[in-house]
């Protein structure tokens, strides 16, 4: 994942719950704006720019460069566990409590899956569908074994293990070999507040049917330390949500598009109701003006004056597009 196109979403990832978004963590940025001029961007300078580009993607001009907020993350206890399909709905649900009110130094994701058939994945369970938590936890070494020992313990033995200490950019391109360049994509994307026991049924029932090895469904959990900054206070609006819904229907073949895709669109709008009305802009393809407004519900109109402001002529338009 590219930095740029990361920050300008948003940038939800491990660290979510323990630090925010990565744009909780932006101090300023410098652009090129659509007129030629170089500016830079700040609480203290540019501030309604620095608004906007905090979630608003790439429509106000070209980011030459991001300043951060640091933090001291080197070593992480993380990676995946896996369990069997068929106990995916008690899972789900053991995960969904447990992440509503875990300390702020652990994350961990759901996904429903399918084991790719190599290594390091036993060949017992090479192409069989699972649910799996991906962790990552950035307490000290000694609390973190403690809290997973009520993991292991809590949410059941794990047919495959891998979660130990790992180094935080191993952490980051574990699943690189899995998803090489030049696959097929296809995004269906939703914010959900409540993930209900109907929900969770919803979800195995489509869930069981990944029609393809690379397809697969994931949560992020964005509560914690995201749910500490006001939803008008950048243009990322949905700070109530605490998951971050993707579907996705992937293959290195194109032939296999038309069934992914239908399973991809069966899925999300089994699903949709059930959700919070929009979706995070790097997780949707292009589907139009009403999911861009849906993406940000009532910071629109304030976007659209930044858009008229800094970019009037429409010029950055590849993109989740605001029109001015």
């Amino acid at each position: 994942t590219g930095v740029g196109g990361l920050t300008l979403g948003g940038g939800i990832g491990y660290l979510t719950r323990t630090y925010g978004l990565t744009i909780d963590n932006l101090l300023s940025v410098d652009m090129v704006l659509a007129d030629g001029s170089f500016v830079t961007a700040s609480a203290e300078k540019n501030a309604d720019l620095f608004w906007a580009v905090r979630g608003g993607g790439g429509n106000f001009g070209v980011v030459t460069s991001f300043e951060f907020q640091l933090h001291p993350v080197s070593t992480v206890y993380g990676g995946p566990m896996l369990w069997p399909i068929e106990q995916a709905g008690e899972l789900m649900k053991t995960w969904r409590d447990y992440i509503l009110a875990a300390p702020e130094a652990i994350n961990g994701w759901f996904g429903l899956v399918t084991v790719p058939p190599g290594p390091p994945f036993p060949e017992a369970y090479h192409l069989k569908k699972m649910c799996a938590v991906v962790w990552c936890d950035t307490a000290p070494a000694a609390q973190a074994e403690q809290r997973f020992a009520f993991i292991r313990q809590s949410f059941g033995t794990p047919a495959i293990d891998f979660a130990g200490p790992i180094a935080w950019p191993e952490l980051q391109s574990l699943f690189d070999p899995v998803y090489p360049p030049g696959l097929q994509w296809y995004w269906k994307a939703d914010f959900v507040g409540q993930l209900s026991d109907d929900a969770i049924g919803l979800h195995l029932q489509h869930g069981r049917n990944l029609p393809t090895m690379h397809s697969t469904m994931h949560l992020y959990p964005i509560n914690g330390a995201a749910h500490r900054v006001a939803k008008n206070d950048t243009a990322f609006n949905f700070r109530d949500a605490t998951f971050a819904q993707v579907i996705v229907g992937v293959d290195p073949d194109p032939a296999n598009n038309e069934r992914m895709i239908d399973w991809s669109q069966a899925y999300w709008e089994a699903l949709h109701p059930h959700s919070d009305g929009g979706a995070y802009i790097n997780m949707i393809m292009d589907e139009g003006q009403d999911q861009v407004r849906a993406a940000y519900q009532d910071n629109y109109d304030r976007l659209v004056t930044a858009k008229q402001r800094f970019d009037p002529g429409n010029l950055f338009q590849i993109n989740q597009n605001i029109r001015p």
